[in-house]
C-alpha cells in the first residue's frame, strides 16, 4: 500500500519525517512538523538537516501550488538559522516570482512559541512529471 499523496505526489522521505500539509494554494504553503527524538541533534533541538528538509518542502510546495500537474526540483537554497527550533514547527512558504521554467521562493519556520527560528530562499526548476516507473528526472 502506498503512502497518501498529501502533496499531490508520493514523497516517501516526507512521509517518514511526518510533515503535515496544512495549506497549498495560490503561491502560498503551510506545513507542520512535530519532531520526534530521532530528529534531534546532540543539543536536544531539531537537527538542522530536518529543518532544511522542512524548508525545502515548504518552498517547493509554494512553487507547485500554482500548478499541481508539474513537478519542481531544487536548484539552490540558502538557509539562515536564527535560533533553536523546538516544539511543534510551522513552515510558511511564498512564491515570490515565477517564469515559465523557474520559481523563486522564500519561507520561514516558526517554533512552538511562534518565534521565527529559520528562514530560506530558494530557486526551483519546473519539470514535467515522468510516467510511472521512470526514475529519471530531466533537469534540462
Amino acid at each position: 500500500m502506498s503512502a497518501p499523496k498529501l502533496f499531490g505526489v508520493e514523497i516517501p522521505f516526507v512521509s517518514h519525517l511526518g510533515f503535515e500539509l496544512v495549506m497549498m494554494e495560490g503561491g502560498q504553503s503551510e506545513l507542520r512538523f512535530l519532531p520526534r527524538p530521532e530528529h534531534l541533534n546532540s543539543f536536544g533541538v531539531t537537527h538542522g538537516g530536518a529543518i532544511m528538509t522542512l524548508l525545502d518542502v515548504t518552498l517547493a510546495t509554494a512553487a507547485r501550488s500554482v500548478d499541481m500537474d508539474i513537478g519542481v526540483v531544487t536548484i539552490e537554497m540558502k538557509t539562515t538559522f536564527m535560533q533553536p527550533c523546538v516544539g511543534l514547527l510551522t513552515g510558511k512558504g511564498r512564491l515570490m516570482h515565477r517564469t515559465r521554467s523557474m520559481a523563486f521562493t522564500e519561507g520561514t519556520i516558526h517554533d512552538g512559541e511562534g518565534r521565527p527560528c529559520a528562514h530560506a530562499t530558494g530557486t526551483f526548476k519546473y519539470v514535467q512529471r515522468q510516467p510511472p516507473g521512470r526514475d529519471v528526472i530531466s533537469t534540462d
